[in-house]
Formats: C-alpha cells, sequence, structure tokens
C-alpha cells in the first residue's frame, strides 16, 4: 500500500501536537474520491487550527489545511475520474474532514471543483480560500448595485490575502480602491497591486451614529468593533461584504446606518456556497484575477518548511499568499 507524508495535529494531555506522520489512504477521512495533492495555502483558519486551545478543529487526530489543488488519482464519482485537475475549498476540509495539508487527500466528489481553463494549479492556490472569498465579497457588492461610477470601495485587511485579492479583481473592474492597512511595508505593493488611495487602520470607534459618507461600498475581511464607524461612512444603498473576524467576533453599532442611509451588511460565507454558484465564482477568477499581478503576492513554502511558514503568517509583517509546494516528489 503506498504510503505519503501528512502533518498531522494530534492532541494530548500535554496539548496539541503537530507532526509530519507517514500515512496510507486507510488513515484519512472517507470520500469517493483520492487527490494526488499538488499545493495548498495558508489560511487566517489554518493559522488558528494549528494553535492550542483553539475552537476550529473539534476532534482529533486532524490534518489541517482548508484548501489544495492536485490530480486525482483514484475516483467512485461520477463527475470525476483519473488524472482530472481539481481545486477544493471550504465544506469541512481541514476541520472535521482531513484536509490538504497531506501529500495526499480522500475527500468527497461533490466539495471538488474542476481547474478552471487559465489556471494552473499552483496559481489556484495563489487564489485558495482568500481570492474566493474575495470574489463572493465583490460579487456580493455588484449585486446590491456597485459599479465603477459611483465611488470608491473601501479595502480592509488590504496587506492580508482577501484584501490583496479583492483589490486586484476591484482593479480589474475599473473601480477607484481606498485600501486600509496596518502594515506600512506593504504600502508600495498595495499600489502595484492597484489601491488608488492608502490610509491607516480603522480602529478609532466614536460616539456619532453617522458620519459623512466616504465609500460606496467596502469589503471587510476584519470585523471586530471598527465594523460599526465602517458603517457610518459608506453611501446610501450601499453596502458592507463581510467576511472575516481577525479584529473581533463583534461590534456595537446603531441601526442609523441601515434606516437612514439604507445601507447593507452582507455576510460572506465561503464554507458552503452551493456548487453552481461555487463554479461561477471560480470561472470569474481565472478571468479577473490573471494575468494581473498574481505570481508578484506569493511566497512559495516546500512542504517540509510548513511549521515555519504558519510562524511566518503571524508576524504583524505578513503580506500577500503563502502557497504550499506539495508536489517536490511527484511532479
Amino acid at each position: 500500500m503506498t504510503t505519503f507524508k501528512s502533518f498531522v495535529l494530534t492532541e494530548t494531555e500535554e496539548g496539541l501536537t503537530p507532526a509530519y506522520q507517514t500515512l496510507t489512504t486507510e488513515d484519512l477521512s472517507e470520500g469517493d474520491v483520492i487527490v494526488r495533492v499538488h499545493y495548498s495555502s495558508i489560511n487566517y483558519k489554518d493559522m488558528l487550527a494549528t494553535q492550542p486551545h483553539n475552537k476550529i478543529i473539534r476532534q482529533y487526530p486532524r490534518i489541517p489545511g482548508i484548501d489544495f489543488s492536485g490530480t486525482v488519482i483514484d475516483s467512485q464519482h461520477p463527475r470525476f475520474q483519473k488524472g482530472d485537475q481539481v481545486l477544493a475549498t471550504g465544506y469541512d476540509i481541514g476541520v472535521a474532514h482531513d484536509g490538504g495539508f497531506s501529500e495526499v487527500a480522500r475527500v468527497k466528489g461533490d466539495w471538488l471543483v474542476p481547474l478552471p481553463d487559465g489556471l494552473t494549479l499552483e496559481e489556484a492556490m495563489i487564489i485558495g480560500t482568500a481570492g474566493y472569498t474575495a470574489a463572493l465579497s465583490v460579487n456580493a457588492l455588484e449585486q446590491n448595485g456597485s459599479t465603477p461610477e459611483k465611488g470608491p470601495i473601501l479595502v480592509r485587511g488590504a496587506s492580508g490575502g482577501v484584501g490583496s485579492m479583492a483589490i486586484m479583481m476591484l482593479q480589474r473592474r475599473g473601480y477607484e480602491i481606498v485600501a486600509s492597512s496596518g502594515n506600512k511595508t506593504y504600502v508600495d505593493t498595495l499600489k502595484m497591486l492597484g489601491a488608488d488611495q492608502i490610509i491607516s487602520r480603522i480602529d478609532d470607534v466614536t460616539l456619532k451614529a453617522l458620519h459623512k459618507t466616504e465609500w460606496q461600498g467596502a469589503i471587510d475581511p476584519v470585523g471586530g468593533a471598527s465594523l460599526a464607524e465602517v458603517l457610518k461612512r459608506v453611501h446610501p444603498s450601499g453596502a458592507v461584504a463581510v467576511s472575516g473576524n481577525a479584529s473581533g467576533a463583534t461590534f456595537d453599532g446603531s441601526v442609523f446606518p441601515f434606516i437612514l442611509r439604507g445601507v447593507r451588511l452582507i455576510g460572506i460565507d465561503s464554507v458552503y456556497t452551493p456548487m453552481s454558484d461555487r463554479q461561477e465564482i471560480w470561472h470569474r477568477l481565472s478571468t479577473d484575477l490573471k494575468p494581473n499581478h498574481l505570481h508578484e503576492m506569493k511566497h512559495v513554502v516546500p512542504f517540509d518548511k510548513l511549521p515555519e511558514a504558519i510562524e511566518a503568517f503571524k508576524e504583524p509583517t505578513h503580506h500577500g499568499r503563502i502557497v504550499i509546494d506539495m508536489s517536490g516528489s511527484h511532479k
């Protein structure tokens, strides 16, 4: 039986223990498609999952990694056959089901997306869950009526994966972009990606119910108390697409932005998007992000350097996308 290397989290009396292990497919979560993983990536949820006392993973042992791309090596699913190139994000992958930090993954075929034309397996993971979430956010704002003619769009957490990808997509579609970031070392890169204006992190929380409007909408993977301040500055009938809680899971705010300006707060769920919508969004990503500057924001790390890459992800100066190259032994 063929063996392969996986990065496994095990919980013991001493705490959470991450370690590389040699496994077979029988050790993996059940599924009807087996994939030779070529690339994965590090997302905010992956970083949290590797921390002690996290609330991401409830049952151990578990292979983390909420996304991956690769080649089908065995399939019992009618949509896929050996040799197909696929990608996977969301669902229970890397949380309640073994994920992408493994040379081989076994998942449900219903969770897999065929690799879109125009994207390589590596590019799919430069985009990854972060880019997919950004695309859902841009799509949500446009469904609410956003157009380039209606004014600037604020992108929070601009130095992170979601923020950077959102800037690239919005720039490609002709929007004026205001990027908010506390990472001063990333200013030149944000301008290169397409940001028209760069402002500092929005931290101050005021007592005013409304402020002068500044943006037609916002893409917010940050959340936290300052989300209320963003809502106070959005144009009438505008919207904020919120997809994360990097600054906290709660905020206090008044109803005035909603009832006096008709502002909408739109939640972005990148985990359980219906497959028809998921495939449409990935097709959009294959056109809205390429060629642009996709490869200029990647940091490719070999699988055996994954622990160091997770530590680097935690640093305040981190920016861009960390892509894990799993394919060294099977290119």
